[in-house]
């Protein structure tokens, strides 16, 4: 199948796609640093780097598109929608311009009228209410009452440790697929935990370095990796009955017990953020193991071997060795995990 990815970021999503003969010709990233990733990943793609709003951007994608288009793929970014940004309610969402990115995508299947498309997103995605017509209506509202005569419509959100992928990250993804042809949904399959995926890999502390490709430590406090190494697995450090987390002052921080957390071992990982750079970020700290000493191992966020395998890249994902650290972690942190991409478009079907 010919497709198109729009909104691709570094192309994460994507990463599996040549192995089920889905091939991207074109694509759109707005930030040049994600772009230049995407090239290095996908030399036979052209990308078109640029705001998708501006117009000549959008005639450039439109210009290299091919006529008979098999299939869409399109993220637009979700800050302006994600729990974890600042907008929370419905006004502030309809002041968000990010938010509107979404037309650009129908503008696209309106002109080119690909077979399949998967349209993904927060699951914050199916309650955005946008302006269309005269009142506010959601997205698949707004799909339906354009493309329901020529397109079988599916909403539905995934979650993806149900589907043999060791994270838990729920996205909410529209189908759509012309009548008359057939898109199956994948199977639920067993759960894969943080120790079934990475507690093979070798324990590092904080600054520490492997001699396994991306398999190194990232620089911490000496305060975090104090508070963390009295941490248990699967607890916050603000447990501690001493070493919790303070200010320089010696006054204890006032934060959510997601934060200065350790993972469990037992379970598939936490959503993996953007910021999993940070010990006082969201649920980011390894789960750790108890020494002998009492203290736990480990003190330190995961690394980036660690984050690409608990989002379901290979081992051997081929970025150029001068990737900086922090575009990794960027891009792993606002991507679907590839393999849930994989299993959905695999299960296309044409009938004759």
């Amino acid at each position: 199948m010919i497709g198109v990815s729009l909104f691709s970021s570094a192309g994460i999503a994507e990463t599996f796609l040549k192995d089920i003969n889905v091939n991207i010709v074109v694509a759109n990233e707005l930030l040049e640093e994600r772009a230049d990733l995407y090239r290095s990943l996908y030399k036979d793609s052209h990308m078109i780097t640029g705001d998708i709003q501006d117009d000549s951007i959008f005639k450039e994608i439109i210009k290299h598109t091919p006529d008979n288009l098999d299939f869409l793929i399109a993220s637009p970014p979700c800050q302006g929608m994600s729990v974890a940004g600042k907008n929370r309610n419905v006004d502030q969402m309809l002041m968000d311009e990010r938010n509107y990115l979404v037309f650009r995508v129908i503008e696209f299947i309106k002109l080119k009228n690909p077979k399949y498309i998967l349209i993904e997103n927060v699951p914050t995605f199916f309650k955005l209410l946008l302006p269309f017509q005269k009142q506010l209506l959601n997205v698949v509202d707004i799909l339906n009452i354009l493309f329901k005569d020529e397109y079988v419509i599916e909403a539905q959100e995934y979650d993806s440790s149900l589907y043999g992928i060791p994270q838990k990250r729920i996205r909410a993804i529209v189908k759509m697929y012309k009548k008359g042809t057939k898109w199956n949904n994948p199977k639920s399959e067993n759960i894969v935990t943080v120790k079934d995926a990475i507690s093979h890999l070798p324990s590092l502390e904080a600054s520490e370095k492997s001699n396994i490709k991306w398999h190194f430590a990232r620089k911490h406090s000496k305060r975090h990796i104090l508070w963390m190494k009295h941490t248990p697995t699967g607890k916050t450090a603000f447990e501690n009955s001493v070493h919790y987390p303070v200010k320089e002052n010696g006054e204890k921080i006032k934060s959510y017990m997601t934060t200065y957390r350790r993972m469990k071992w037992d379970e598939p990982a936490p959503t993996i953020t953007m910021r999993n750079d940070a010990i006082s970020s969201q649920l980011n700290v390894h789960p750790g193991r108890k020494l002998s000493n009492g203290l736990y191992s480990d003190a330190r966020v995961l690394t980036p071997l660690e984050l690409m395998i608990l989002s379901s890249l290979p081992t051997d994902w081929n970025i150029p060795d001068d990737t900086n650290e922090l575009l990794i972690r960027k891009s792993i942190g606002e991507c679907i995990p590839p393999l849930l991409i994989k299993k959905i478009v695999e299960q296309i079907h044409i009938t004759k």
